[in-house]
């Protein structure tokens, strides 16, 4: 059954009038009678009585109309009322953003996205693993990219530039000096496995293999060793003087920070709105 043939037959029960449902509705008068007409033939009913200055409701009609009015007031509720359909963002914002990332810099912008936005809630997984967006049901997704991307399923906006060095505890360069280069066996190095994979090193020339920079960060101003480290993982330990930067003979290595999400259907406004906010929180120069 036609839904639509519900709601104009619900419009001329209430209002008692053909040409009034059809302006009501904003639909032609002869849309109002052919929709009737059809809605009565499926229920092989008759639902309206019409005469030539009078329309009124059968008892089926009544019956219909009473059975059906809460229903379609509902409905019609539930589709106005959905969050993206708002003025401003609200919902549940499901997102996913590496671990380093995501206890370094997300914190202060998720706080004040919250207070500009607070229809908003969030439901934020912390990951190094690729999540499949669609399939989990995640509304976008905070990535590291050294290369091109290859899901063509998602859109990307790149939303800023990453930098890295080598750091080592100033400690441990008193004693153990400094190394040409990352392939040196003089020296205890700390090493990601994607960072390895970059530079072509062998994890077992490394002390320590760790998949979270901020443990690599750690380990290294505890005086264990050198490691690589994006920027701002490294910056407040520089700051603090647990750090400092080692100059090494090893090509520089860049990398984005992009925001993917998924690329068909019409963008939620609190996913837009969220794109844009990080972009203007991070010209502000936290990465």
């Amino acid at each position: 059954m036609n839904l639509q043939h519900l709601v104009i037959f619900s419009a001329v029960a209430e209002l008692l009038s053909f040409s009034k449902a059809a302006a009501s509705l904003g639909v032609a008068k002869g849309t109002v009678s052919r929709s009737i007409a059809q809605l009565e033939s499926h229920l092989e009913v008759e639902l309206i009585h019409r005469s030539t200055h009078h329309v009124s409701l059968s008892t089926a009609g009544v019956e219909l109309y009473e059975r059906t009015r809460g229903h379609l007031v509902a409905l019609k509720t539930a589709m106005l009322e959905l969050p993206e359909r708002d003025e401003e963002p609200s919902g549940v914002l499901r997102m996913t953003a590496p671990q380093d990332f995501g206890t370094i810099v997300l914190p202060s912008i998720l706080s004040a996205y919250a207070r500009r936005f607070p229809s908003v809630r969030f439901d934020v997984r912390l990951t190094g693993e690729h999540v499949d967006l669609v399939k989990e049901g995640y509304d976008l997704a905070i990535r590291v990219a050294v290369g091109p991307l290859k899901d063509s399923t998602l859109t990307s906006r790149r939303i800023a530039k990453t930098s890295s060095g080598f750091y080592a505890a100033p400690s441990y360069v008193a004693r153990r000096g400094k190394p040409r280069s990352p392939d040196d066996d003089r020296h205890q190095w700390i090493l990601h496995p994607t960072v390895a994979r970059l530079l072509n090193l062998k994890n077992d020339a490394a002390r320590f293999v760790v998949n979270d920079f901020a443990l690599a960060r750690d380990l290294a101003g505890s005086g264990a060793g050198i490691t690589l480290l994006p920027t701002f993982v490294a910056r407040n330990h520089v700051r603090e003087g647990l750090l400092e930067e080692v100059t090494l003979d090893a090509p520089a290595l860049s990398s984005s920070l992009v925001l993917l999400y998924p690329s068909s259907g019409q963008l939620a406004r609190k996913v837009k709105s969220f794109r844009d906010f990080v972009v203007d929180a991070l010209k502000s120069g936290p990465m």
